[in-house]
């Protein structure tokens, strides 16, 4: 814990199938019940039974932005995890563990280990799980918390099973809180109360909600980790809301109903990962040429190919800059953390619709299946709603043109079937009536118009979204550029620089299209050394910014293992590339070796 705070990590370590998810859950509630925020992440792999699970949760009286750098509290479920993860515990730490199947090995000086013998705490019930319970009657023990704290977390959970199930946990949990209360020393801060309850969420929950608050009234998907809790939000409220939710056979039927539903005048979003996003592709550039508003969402995982499924990394970068064949307009935006999330599907929708044209929102496992609290108040469900230039009342006149050619480059658009207007949409060029200049003829003149007709809608699209900005002293030693996700390793590795007496300020840049390049030339002209951060091995958003501002950084770090950015990784980062022993640091990620 920090010395001005409460700032605690407590870690589940099993295989799929121990049921760690529920002892998280639980945690979770009685953590935002109390006020309190917190950040989760859990690292699991791909199959349904065996392998590491690992659920780290970050609480802290102040917000946090990631899981943090260390483990105050961790339990084992299985030996494997103490092997893993012993060696990284400190001084002052607690290990609570089940003795009857778990032999510590060699704990460090300070570490407080807690063996507990489940078998004979539970009256030798053979439900294997049942060790998760009283581990959590041992952990809020621990934590400095009263058993009541914990009686009404795991009645609101287990409810649904029957009062008898409910009697059952609340029995071993209070056995192993007061096994736990009468032998081992708990943390010298109890887990505080904070001014008021706060709310659990996910990454994907806020792109669902902000696609509902958005006005989003069709949603299609094939399910695709990490995107697939997009679908379960939707899944699961849409017919409350009145948003029609389609899972679908494949991603490119899912982008081209999508696109459909979009041209009927509805606002239409889907959601999946690189791979899925790959088969979109055809079918975005069509929007484009078609002049449709659509979102299209992509969170990144570890690639290429099926790459590693539930692992993170931001390297779709590319893929999403050159998504379709030939130059089109798409708004490209990575937002930093859940409510930044929440907050951009709508913002997105309203450019989409102001410019006629396809929005991309780059997420990652990290921020999609990351849990963390969020203030309620913070939840706009009613953001302001701006359709464009929107015809939706009939006319009586002729001579509506679909694509017509405007000072503006944005053309009227009216909803198909509306009385008085004709329609016409196909994916090859046409000319400002709808009519295709390649079906009889190719007209240079008429296709040079259109292009540039198009390109035009752009010229001010800048202007409506907020640039980048420098946070932290404008002064300083060190200025750390990164994009999307990183903001928050970035954030709370700034502090811990400054604490080694190194000043750091930070450029996060969200709007990747339209980039506000002559902003971000005029910050880091003035900066006195630079160091790009990005989560992938060939430094995509290096070269992308270097491709759109002609400028050159003094160092990079990189991390491309699968697993996030930990704060100390780029604070050590940036004092080997200060102390000039390389240009590009790669961290190596201690706790999940």
């Amino acid at each position: 814990m920090s010395r001005d705070g409460f700032d605690l990590a407590l870690s589940i370590g099993g295989a799929a199938g121990q049921g760690i998810a529920t002892p998280g859950n639980i945690l979770a509630r009685i953590i935002v019940r109390r006020g309190l925020h917190f950040n989760a992440y859990n690292a699991y792999q791909s199959i349904i039974r065996g392998g590491h699970i690992f659920l780290t949760i970050r609480v802290s009286d102040r917000p946090v932005h990631t899981h943090g750098d260390k483990i105050d509290l961790l339990v084992c479920l299985n030996q494997d995890t103490m092997d893993r993860h012993l060696r990284v515990m400190g001084s002052g730490t607690r290990v609570v563990f089940n003795s009857d199947t778990i032999k510590a090995g060699d704990a460090g000086d300070g570490v407080q280990l807690c063996p507990l013998p489940v078998s004979d705490l539970t009256e030798k019930n053979r439900n294997k799980l049942i060790q998760n319970t009283v581990a959590l009657g041992a952990m809020t023990s621990l934590l400095g918390l009263d058993f009541a704290v914990l009686e009404d977390g795991l009645t609101l959970a287990l409810q649904r099973k029957g009062q008898a199930v409910v009697d059952e946990n609340l029995g071993v949990a209070r056995n192993g809180f007061e096994y736990a209360r009468d032998r081992f020393e708990p943390f010298a801060s109890a887990m505080p109360m904070g001014p008021k309850p706060l709310a659990v969420w996910s990454g994907n929950e806020a792109l669902a909600m902000g696609g509902a608050a958005a006005g989003v009234k069709f949603y299609s998907a094939y399910p695709m980790s990490p995107a697939t809790g997009v679908l379960h939000w939707m899944a699961k409220n849409g017919r409350e809301l009145g948003i029609m939710v389609r899972q679908v056979e494949d991603e490119i039927a899912v982008a081209n109903m999508t696109i459909g539903a979009a041209y009927t005048g509805c606002r239409a979003m889907c959601a999946t990962s690189g791979g899925g996003f790959a088969l979109m592709t055809e079918a975005i550039g069509s929007a484009a040429m078609m002049e449709i508003p659509v979102v299209f969402i992509n969170v990144q995982r570890a690639g290429p190919s099926t790459g590693v499924p539930t692992k993170t990394e931001q390297g779709d970068l590319w893929q999403v800059l050159g998504a379709s064949q030939g130059d089109f307009e798409r708004f490209i935006v990575a937002p930093r953390n859940a409510l930044d999330a929440f907050n951009t599907i709508p913002e997105l929708f309203n450019l989409c619709e102001k410019y006629q044209c396809p929005g991309i929102v780059l997420s990652d496992l990290l921020i999609s299946e990351g849990t963390f609290s969020v203030d309620p108040d913070e939840i706009d469900m009613g953001p302001k709603i701006d359709r464009g230039e929107l015809i939706t009342e009939p006319s009586t006149t002729n001579g509506y043109k679909r694509f017509l050619d405007t000072e503006t480059g944005i053309s009227p658009r009216a909803l198909p079937g509306l009385e008085g207007y004709v329609h016409i949409v196909a994916t090859d060029e046409q000319d400002e009536d709808g009519r295709l200049i390649s079906d009889e003829f190719t007209n240079p003149h008429k296709r040079r118009q259109m292009v540039e007709k198009r390109a035009r809608k752009f010229g001010q699209a800048a202007g409506l979204i907020t640039a980048p900005q420098l946070e932290g002293p404008p002064e300083a030693d060190v200025t750390l550029i990164g994009f999307g996700s990183t903001w928050a390793p970035i954030t709370e590795a700034v502090e811990l620089l400054r604490q080694a007496g190194i000043t750091v300020n930070h450029l996060n840049v969200k709007w990747i299209v339209p980039l506000h390049a002559g902003v971000i030339v005029d910050i880091l002209s003035r900066s006195k050394r630079t160091i790009v951060v990005e989560n992938n091995y060939s430094g995509q958003f290096y070269r992308y910014l270097r491709s759109e501002t002609g400028l050159d950084v003094d160092g990079h770090i990189r991390k491309f293992d699968g697993e996030p950015f930990m704060p100390h990784h780029i604070a050590d980062g940036v004092q080997e590339i200060i102390a000039g022993k390389t240009d590009r640091y790669v961290p190596v990620h201690e706790l999940t070796v």
